[in-house]
């Protein structure tokens, strides 16, 4: 091989290398100014976006609930417990069928109720009220339709006529508390649940205030159809 051969072929490779390295300083230099994440930065904050929508999905789905529906649970359950209270007394003394079938049914009634509030609270972590006797009327006196200790110990010393008249007078005034609780749960709450039972307790018990407002006008509260002969137990 000639020198000026030789020479010509260093001079390639000086070049070559020379390219080369420029090459991967502008390489280099451009990853530096994405901050070495250029292309991923946008795709992770749409993932952080897409997580964040779902979990906001989530907080404003279907089983999404409000204060007011954790009042209508934490309110309707003692509510129900003393309804519970005053109907489970009509069997020993009640003068009326009309009137011992009406507890019965509220009895049938409320009492699952009350378990699927229980659940509710249970589930949402707040706190579920306590039952104990005499506590539940006592701490919510002032909720629409409570009786008081002393209503409730005149209703549990009559018996005859007098409880039957007694009995569904409370009721009515019972019932139409809890009317106006399941009203303010339909109009301000937010968990579909918890606002068809709203629903469903208006109804019904709207019915029933009905039924004891008749059953008031005829003989008393007697309903006429005392449990022995119409002549009831007095």
């Amino acid at each position: 091989m000639t020198s000026r051969t030789s020479i010509r072929i260093r001079t390639r490779r000086t070049a070559l290398a020379a390219a080369t390295a420029t090459a991967v300083f502008l390489l280099a230099a451009c990853g530096d100014g994405d901050g070495g994440s250029g292309h991923e930065g946008p795709h992770a904050s749409a993932s952080a976006g897409a997580e964040a929508g779902s979990t906001a999905g989530n907080e404003t789905g279907e089983n999404a609930h409000n204060a007011q529906d954790v009042a209508f649970a934490q309110g309707m359950i003692p509510h129900h417990r003393q309804a519970l209270e005053m109907a489970r007394l009509a069997a020993d003394r009640s003068a009326s069928a009309g009137v011992e079938d009406l507890a019965a049914r509220i009895e049938k009634a409320q009492d699952p109720e009350i378990t699927t509030m229980t659940g509710w609270l249970t589930a949402w972590g707040e706190e579920v009220p306590e039952s104990m006797p005499g506590m539940d009327h006592l701490a919510h006196s002032g909720m629409p339709g409570m009786m008081g200790d002393e209503d409730m110990a005149k209703l549990k010393e009559a018996s005859g006529r007098e409880f039957d008249t007694m009995f569904l007078t409370m009721m009515v005034e019972h019932h139409e508390g809890a009317v106006e609780m399941a009203g303010t749960e339909k109009a301000k709450g937010r968990y579909a649940p918890a606002k068809d039972l709203a629903d469903a307790i208006a109804t019904a018990q709207n019915a029933e205030i009905t039924e004891m407002n008749e059953l008031l006008g005829k003989d008393g509260g007697n309903g006429g159809n005392g449990k022995h002969g119409g002549n009831g137990k007095d």
